[in-house]
């Protein structure tokens, strides 16, 4: 990571337009959304392959790609890819509490990439592809600790190292950046690109952790 004073200056504005509907979902790529929705920042490797996983999953309202977690005011993709910008490939998850959880999210998070390698995931490499998780809520800081402690038994019982996830708050990462339009839903608009994600064959145990807070009558689908 870059220390702030070595990150580049960046800009004061967005240098690029975004579409302001969700290619899938159809819903507001940046708002307004539903009263009584939250959001939850995530970041696991490359952020195409992330936002399918999450845009898939019952209960999501909308999904936005940026970058999330550095120094530079309004990033672009070719800037936070040399690393000296300090964000990660940050995906912005917008959800009903009613339908979903924080802790079902975070199983999808958990269960679909290696969250214990550091500044990369898998061929992807630099502290843009690092795993994050950025929270809004005090439930989501809860969740978020739960989950990871869990599932660090289930890495450890399964011959894995320790969880790197950066895990704090979305105040202390800073804002989160749009990334440019031919980034969001970037997998729907090219079904054969890129995509380093898919399940790892290890289970997260969410239903034991906080089960009066899981939806209920409702199964977690498999996010591929």
């Amino acid at each position: 990571m870059p220390a702030p004073d070595e990150a580049l200056r960046g800009r004061d504005r967005r240098p690029y337009a975004v579409s302001p509907t969700h290619v899938v979902l159809g819903t507001p790529l940046d708002g307004p959304w539903p009263e009584g929705s939250e959001v939850l920042y995530v970041g696991m490797g490359c952020f195409w392959g992330v936002e399918r996983i999450f845009w898939r999953l019952p209960g999501v309202v909308a999904t936005a790609v940026g970058y999330m977690g550095g120094y530079t005011p309004n990033p672009t993709y070719e800037e936070t890819c040399t690393g000296l910008t300090g964000h990660a490939e940050t995906v912005r998850v917008v959800y009903d509490p009613a339908t979903t959880s924080p802790e079902l999210l975070l199983k999808a998070f958990w269960e679909n990439h290696d969250p214990t390698q550091g500044p990369r995931q898998g061929n992807d490499v630099g502290t843009a592809y690092r795993s994050v998780i950025f929270w809004t809520t005090p439930g989501q800081e809860r969740a978020a600790l739960a989950t990871r402690d869990a599932f660090q038994r289930v890495l450890s019982d399964n011959g894995y190292g320790t969880i790197t996830t950066e895990v704090r708050s979305a105040d202390e990462a800073g804002p989160f950046y749009l990334a440019e339009d031919y980034h969001q839903g970037y997998l729907h608009k090219n079904p054969g690109g890129y995509c380093n994600h898919g399940p790892n064959g290890m289970t997260c145990p969410v239903g034991v952790l906080r089960q009066d807070q899981l939806p209920a009558q409702q199964d977690v689908l498999p996010p591929q």
